[in-house]
């Protein structure tokens, strides 16, 4: 399970930094919610990667194979907060778009 959490970020990761060398600016806010994605991964791979365990207590006994909840609560916020940051970059870019009429990084109409 672990190989495959390992690919799935390195993959995500991969993919993010292209987009964000891209020239478009669409392309650079998918890849930075791919990055954003990645990151998200790792820190919920960092709890542990536990299949069938109980967050903490097991019929009121404290187990001895828990799953962290905090990196699952700091995934969490990071996925909120990951929204409205994009639901932003969406309404600039938006807004860049109906004042130059392009909507490249740099500004040419390339």
């Amino acid at each position: 399970m672990e190989i495959i959490l390992s690919l799935a970020i390195g993959l995500m990761t991969t993919c993010g930094v292209w987009l964000i060398l891209r020239p478009r600016t669409y392309q650079v806010i998918i890849g930075l919610s791919l990055l954003s994605y990645a990151v998200n991964l790792f820190i919920f791979g960092v709890g542990g990667v536990k299949s069938n365990m109980p967050p903490i207590l097991e019929d009121g006994v404290v187990s001895t194979t828990l799953s962290d909840p905090v990196p699952q609560a700091l995934v969490l916020t990071a996925i909120v907060i990951g929204f409205a940051t994009t639901a932003l970059f969406l309404v600039v870019l938006l807004a860049a778009r109906g004042l130059t009429g392009n909507d490249h990084v740099d500004g040419r109409n390339e």
